[in-house]
C-alpha cells in the first residue's frame, strides 16, 4: 500500500507546474541571499565597537538601502507576472471535460463525446488491493491523453468544492451555479492524485481525484468502450 510520501513528493507532470517549481526556487534563492546578508550585518554590528554611534543620517547609505530592496522586488515581480499570465491563458483545448462536485464525490462529463459521463467514488479501505492507494484510489479513473491541451470546467451541485491536482499545477474552485475554467496539459504517462482542497463538509477528506495519463491510442481505445 502506498505511503503519503510517495504521493506528496511527485515530480511535476505539466509545463505549468515546472514553471511554478522554477519560480519557487528562484524566489527561495533570493530569500536565502537576503537572510545571509542581514544575518551577517547583524552579527557584525553586535560585535563592532560603535565608532559611528553619533552618526544621525547618511544620504548615500539611505539611498542604497532603499534602491536595493526595490530592485530585488522587480526581480521577483517580473517572473511572477509572467507566470500569472501563463496560468490564466486559455489556449485552444483539444479536449473539454466538465466535473461537478457533489457530496461527497465527483461527476465527470466528456463534453466532446456523447454519453461519456460517470461518477467517481473513493474505494473503501476493506476493498483495497495491495497495489491500491488508501484514501486516494477511486472506482472510475479519469483517463486523459498526454501532450494534449485539456480544458477543465468545474461546477458544484451543493456546496463549494475545489478540483486540485498538485502535480499539474491546477486548482479550480467548483462553485454552485457557476462554471469556472482551467487548462493544463500532461507531459508524461502515469497516475496523478488530488483531493478536494475546499472544506466542503464532513466527508471533505474522502473526495479524491485520480487522473490516468495515457497515449492518444490508448485513450481512444478507452473511449470506444464507453461510447
Amino acid at each position: 500500500m502506498a505511503t503519503w510520501s510517495q504521493i506528496n513528493m511527485q515530480d511535476s507532470a505539466s509545463p505549468l507546474m515546472e514553471q511554478l517549481s522554477f519560480f519557487h526556487d528562484h524566489t527561495m534563492m533570493i530569500l536565502i541571499m537576503i537572510t545571509i546578508i542581514v544575518g551577517y550585518n547583524l552579527s557584525y554590528i553586535m560585535m563592532m565597537s560603535f565608532k559611528d554611534r553619533n552618526m544621525l543620517h547618511g544620504h548615500l547609505i539611505e539611498t542604497i538601502w532603499t534602491m536595493i530592496p526595490a530592485i530585488t522586488l522587480i526581480f521577483i515581480a517580473l517572473p511572477s507576472l509572467r507566470l500569472l499570465y501563463m496560468l490564466d491563458d486559455n489556449n485552444n483545448a483539444l479536449i473539454t471535460i466538465k466535473t461537478i462536485g457533489r457530496q461527497w464525490y465527483w461527476s465527470y462529463e466528456y463534453s466532446d463525446f456523447t454519453n461519456v459521463e460517470f461518477d467517481t467514488y473513493m474505494i473503501n479501505e476493506e476493498d483495497l488491493k495491495n497495489n491500491s492507494f488508501r484514501l486516494l484510489d477511486i472506482d472510475n479513473r479519469t483517463v486523459l491523453p498526454m501532450n494534449s491541451e485539456i480544458r477543465m470546467l468545474t461546477s458544484a451541485s451543493n456546496v463549494l468544492h475545489s478540483w486540485t491536482i498538485p502535480t499539474m499545477g491546477i486548482k479550480v474552485d467548483a462553485t454552485p451555479g457557476r462554471i469556472n475554467q482551467g487548462t493544463f496539459s500532461i507531459n508524461r504517462p502515469g497516475l496523478y492524485f488530488g483531493q478536494c482542497s475546499e472544506i466542503c463538509g464532513a466527508n471533505h477528506s474522502f473526495m479524491p481525484i485520480m487522473l490516468e495519463s495515457t497515449s492518444i491510442n490508448l485513450f481512444i481505445k478507452w473511449l470506444s468502450k464507453l461510447i
